[in-house]
């Protein structure tokens, strides 16, 4: 059969359309602000998201870097869930580039008690470390797929905003979670000091984020965007893709998280312990019992299914534009066959 790639949503392919519109965008010079399809892609991202204005990013790990730093700064220290993105995945690049701190609580799949994050706060102090902001992720990757309550997203903002907090929220997933909550993004967005939103993800995209904040804060991040490395010229036919995904792309995740729930509720015909209890977006982690979790993936790869490995006993499969119902059925069959008791 042919492959069917789960292993991430930034697998995806840009579609013939995008392919177009990408081949027909004008273009600039970005460094110098001169790229109208770049200028156009941030406008619109900027009032999507509820903000002031925004910046085109090569990567989310890149926007968030800006992001926290904006909120944190050198020195300051930033409160996040233990498995949250920018600790676990990002290389330590907060701390070694910007010199920002972290302290984590633990959460159950990535929510969080408001109470705890109040009791992390270290206000300023001559031998102490102060908390200078606090971050989400939502949906929470790791947590798999989870989508943080707009309760709780509020309850955060909220005690940022009492304790006199810079908020970041890592939205790489943030469509996911719009779709999910049936709350447009702007209202996640306005919440938060600065927001990221990833292109290139589930909204298919082949290469971009945004960071959004006020008109001063992403005048900052642009010069140290450049500092970084991050500056670039003609990138219209990047910033096209972007445009398309936005004003093509956002709706359709919904299909993804159905995709998703099709994918697991196959894994349980024949695995239900491997599957969790509920799939709310569009990742679904797989527990592999006593098998091995490479020794596993590498069985599913060779009959054509690609997935990640989390852990020694973790799988993870992402759904996408480039997979389909039948596809993620058929995944999910050979996933239950290799997880489940007659293997």
């Amino acid at each position: 059969m042919d492959e069917i790639d789960l292993r991430s949503d930034t697998v995806t392919q840009p579609t013939p359309r995008m392919r177009q519109a990408m081949a027909q965008a004008p273009v600039g010079d970005d460094v110098y602000g001169e790229d109208p399809t770049v200028n156009a892609l941030e406008e619109r991202a900027a009032a999507l998201l509820g903000q002031e204005a925004a910046l085109f990013c090569a990567t989310g790990s890149l926007a968030n870097l800006l992001g926290v730093w904006l909120c944190a700064g050198p020195g300051g220290e930033i409160l996040c869930d233990s498995q949250a993105h920018i600790v676990r995945a990002e290389l330590g690049a907060h701390a070694r580039l910007h010199g920002v701190g972290t302290r984590t609580w633990d959460s159950a799949a990535g929510v969080p008690d408001p109470a705890v994050v109040a009791a992390l706060v270290a206000e300023p102090s001559d031998h102490l470390v102060a908390t200078k902001a606090v971050e989400l992720e939502n949906t929470h990757n790791f947590g798999g797929g989870t989508v943080i309550p707009w309760p709780t997203v509020q309850a955060v903002a909220a005690l940022a905003a009492e304790r006199g907090l810079a908020f970041h929220l890592d939205g790489a997933r943030l469509g996911n979670a719009s779709i999910a909550a049936g709350r447009p993004l702007a209202d996640f967005g306005r919440l938060a000091t600065t927001v990221t939103l990833c292109l290139s993800k589930g909204l298919g995209a082949p290469v971009g984020s945004i960071l959004a904040s006020s008109r001063e804060r992403v005048a900052a991040a642009r010069g140290r965007r450049k500092l970084l490395g991050g500056g670039w010229r003609q990138a219209g036919v990047l910033a096209a893709a972007g445009l398309y995904a936005l004003d093509h792309n956002l709706d359709r995740l919904a299909d993804d998280h159905d995709n998703a729930r099709l994918f697991a509720a196959a894994v349980a015909e024949q695995a239900p312990a491997a599957v969790p209890p509920t799939v709310p977006t569009n990742i679904v982690i797989l527990g592999t019992g006593g098998l091995d979790a490479v020794a596993t993936a590498a069985a599913a790869a060779a009959e054509g299914v690609r997935l990640s490995v989390l852990g020694p006993r973790q799988l993870r499969a992402v759904t996408h534009l480039g997979v389909d119902a039948a596809q993620c059925q058929t995944a999910g069959r050979l996933l239950g066959r290799l997880l489940g008791p007659g293997r």
